[in-house]
Formats: structure tokens, sequence, C-alpha cells
């Protein structure tokens, strides 16, 4: 199995849909890479699968055309893709590198009505000089904003580690060894790949991206895009649980929730505005960090505020501790099994991003190896099943409460972990994870990430006005 950092799980990107707007960005950006474009006049796209079905509803075809122009997804002004892609529809021209060609969304971004054989979110790309094809390429978007494609086995290097770790069980064979916590055997393996200077940057900036993410969201309002009309919540339910008290920086603002009072409602009010705040940004094309997926970026944040502020927190220190314990039960589910809702469902998403928030806070709050990933394991076990059916294939209904849900899992995970003897669990996490993929396998594909099963087509019985 390839080595994964736990940079590549942790991304920094674009909404809505790790799959469905960060992979195609990134494999637009390679495809034009080494593209001679003093040759090119004409670009074709097609979409297969999962990706033609709900590629609208997740920005697909403008994910698309920001990564051929050269756009990063971690830097780009989000203020401004509108704008851009808005430029390019009225036109009907893109630039790519130096070159300006015509460019129609309707006709040179087709939808494909089958599915690739490749992979369920499979997209082509064909550049052309007149009918003859300069270059053609096939991606497969495979969760995460990770992507593999024909000649690229995967987009992320192949890492050589002091302690590879494919199951668990090699995790905790190697806390044991080296008697210590999995955290510092993830740091280990970091520090094999990068300085400890560039490892304390990134996740700086992950951690800012978070915070940003959490703020942005609790003090934006409105409605969300792309037609449900869904109305945005968390900022109306942190001015009700700050009694309107204004603040002007993100900081200002962590100090006054943390003054706040501490009954129960409250912190299980605030754990779900956390991530409805970030997750009401990812709709609405902000930035966020992949967790492991857009779709899911918001139940990590949630649970890392809740320790932060409503626990014993003793420093960032315990933050990146925190990043590392959860990125590491991440990769082991995507080695295992799939972090991808077009493969899996939403097991696959909510259900990933719940283990590897238990994981996370199980160690913060003094939680043993094996009570981590015994934390993973029964957040992912009442996870297994979970359909992924979005409503108009928007990261909306029901995705953006399921962040909330999946963090408050998360939390009672942990808990019961930490309250427990871990060697007497019934189930492991690596049996765990070979379940999660069995279902995934067997699960019909309606539910995986198409809009053709679920709530998707029940929602016209339950409101006639959708």
């Amino acid at each position: 199995m390839a080595s994964i950092s736990i940079f590549d799980i942790f991304k920094i990107g674009v909404g809505p849909s790790s799959s469905h707007t960060l992979g195609p960005w990134q494999a637009a950006l390679s495809f034009v890479e080494d593209l001679d474009e003093s040759i090119l006049d004409r670009m074709q796209i097609q979409l297969f699968g999962s990706l033609s079905k709900t590629g609208k509803g997740h920005a697909t075809d403008s994910a698309i055309v920001l990564g051929l122009m050269g756009f990063q997804p971690s830097a780009i002004d989000t203020r401004q893709i509108e704008s851009i892609v808005h430029e390019i529809e009225s036109s009907k021209s893109i630039l790519i590198k130096s070159n300006r060609i015509s460019f129609d969304f309707e006709t040179d971004i087709i939808f494909e009505p089958f599915t690739h054989k490749l992979h369920p979110n499979t997209l082509k790309f064909t550049a052309f000089t007149g009918t003859v094809v300069i270059k053609e390429q096939l991606f497969a978007s495979v969760g995460g904003g990770f992507i593999e494609s024909e000649g690229l086995v995967q987009s992320d290097e192949n890492y050589d580690l002091p302690h590879p770790i494919n199951t668990g069980t090699d995790l905790l064979n190697y806390t044991r060894e080296n008697a210590c916590s999995i955290s510092d055997i993830v740091f280990e393996n970091e520090t094999s790949i990068r300085s400890e200077k560039e490892i304390n940057e990134k996740i700086d900036l992950i951690l800012n991206t978070i915070l940003d993410s959490i703020y942005e969201g609790c003090s934006t309002g409105g409605v969300l895009p792309g037609g449900l009309n869904v109305v945005r919540r968390a900022k109306p339910l942190s001015e009700k649980l700050t009694r309107g008290t204004a603040c002007n920086t993100k900081e200002e603002w962590i100090e006054m929730v943390k003054n706040i009072p501490k009954d129960f409602n409250s912190v299980n009010k605030w754990i779900s505005c956390f991530a409805l705040a970030v997750n009401e940004q990812n709709a609405s094309m902000g930035r966020i960090v992949t967790s492991p997926t857009n779709g899911a970026a918001g139940v990590i944040p949630a649970v890392m505020m809740y320790y932060r502020i409503f626990c014993d927190y003793k420093g960032k220190e315990y933050l990146n501790k925190f990043l590392f314990t959860a990125g590491e039960v991440g990769s082991l589910f995507k080695k295992g099994a799939t972090i991808s809702a077009a493969v899996g469902g939403c097991q696959a998403e909510i259900g990933v991003s719940s283990a590897m928030a238990a994981a996370g806070l199980t160690e913060v709050l003094g939680g043993s190896p094996s009570q981590c990933l015994m934390a993973a394991e029964i957040a992912m076990e009442h996870h297994l099943g979970l359909t992924c059916d979005p409503i108009n294939g928007l990261v909306q209904v029901p995705c953006i409460e399921r962040n909330a849900m999946g963090a408050m899992k998360a939390i009672t995970a942990a808990n019961l972990a930490l309250e427990s003897d871990s060697k007497k669990a019934i189930v492991s996490l690596d049996a765990v994870i070979k379940t999660m993929w069995e279902v995934s396998v067997n699960m019909n594909s309606k539910y995986k990430e198409t809009s053709e099963g679920g709530l998707a087509i029940n929602l016209s019985v339950i409101n006639p006005n959708c």
C-alpha cells in the first residue's frame, strides 16, 4: 500500500466536494501542466458516472475551468470565483497558460449518461488542434482530493517512512515497541518527509484555515447557493448563544465563547454550530480543510473546538497531536477501504471523519493508543451503511447536518473509549475497516453520491414545493 502523509489527508481546498470539486480541479491542473498551449485551439472534458450525475450541484464544471486556468484551490481568492466563471461563460473563451481559446460550458463539458469502467468518478480531458488530438488523459477522482490517472498512480508521493503503517495493528505495535503515543509515531514519519519547521508551518496553516472557516461561517448569514434555498443557521445560532455580542476578530470571538456558560445544552449547541459553520462555508465554495473530504469537513473542526474551548486545553501542541492521530486514522481508512462517497456512500466521509475525530480527541484527553483506535472503531461502527443521497446533487441536505451528528458521535465514542478497557473490545478498528469496505462493495449505487435514491428522490414526497 502507498504511504500517506497526514498532509495528503488534510488538504486546503475549496468546496463543496473533495471528489467532485477539488479532485477535478487537481486533474485539470495536472492535465495542462505539460500541455503545449501554443498549438491548442479546443478543449473537451467528459464527465462520467457520479461526476456526471451530480456535477452541476458540486460545481464540477466551475472547478475544471479554474484548474485549466492554473488557479490553485489553496490560494485562489474564493470571493472572485463567481466572477471568473461568469467571464468565461459570457465571453465563451478561456485563457489556458498564454493562449486564449474558444470555450463553451454547454458543448465543451459533456455530462455523459454512463459510468466509466475506471471509477465511479471518472473524467477525460482531450486537447485538439483542429480535429487532431494533441493530448488526452483519463483521471479518476478517488476521494479526499486524491486523483489517479494513466501514468499517474497517485497525485501524492509514495513516501519511504521509518514506521510504515497499513493497519491499526501495525500502528499499535509501533506504539508498544517505542512506548509512545500514536502522534509520536506519526510525527517521526512526517519528519522523514519534511523538516520540523515545515511541519509546524503546515499545521499552523491548517489550524488557521479551520478557525477561519468556523469564524466566517458563524459571521455570514443569508441563503446558500444552488436553488434549494437552504438558510444558513450557524450565524443566528452563534448570535443567540452569545446574546448578540459583537466581535471584531476571530480571536475576540473565541475568548467570548470561552467565557459563556458551559451547561450541557449550550455545549451541545456550540458543537453543532461549529460543524454547521464550516459546511455552510463549504457549500458556498468557501475555503475549508478536507477532513478527510470536503463534505465531511466540519466534523474535525467541531470536535477540535470542543476540546479547545470546553475541555482542559493544554495548548497548541495538543492540537498538533489531535491532527497527527486523526490524520493517521484517516489514512488507514483510505488504504483499507475508501474515503469516497461515490464508492462507499456517506460512511466513507462522515463515518471516517467521525472516527478520525474520535481518535484525535481520545489522545488529547489522555487516552492510550489502544483506546484511540477503540474510539475510532466505535465511531465508524455506528456509521456503517450510511448512504450518500444529496438532494439536487448539492452538498447541503442532508450533508451539512450530518457533520453535526458526526461530531457528536465522535465525542461520545471518545468518552466511551476513555472509560473502557480497550483489551476487552469485541471489534477491532481493522475489523470495522474491513467491514466498511464490504458494505461499500455491496451498497446499491443509487446510494453512492448519484442523487438517484433516498432523500434525493423522496424530497418531493415530503415537500412538494421542491
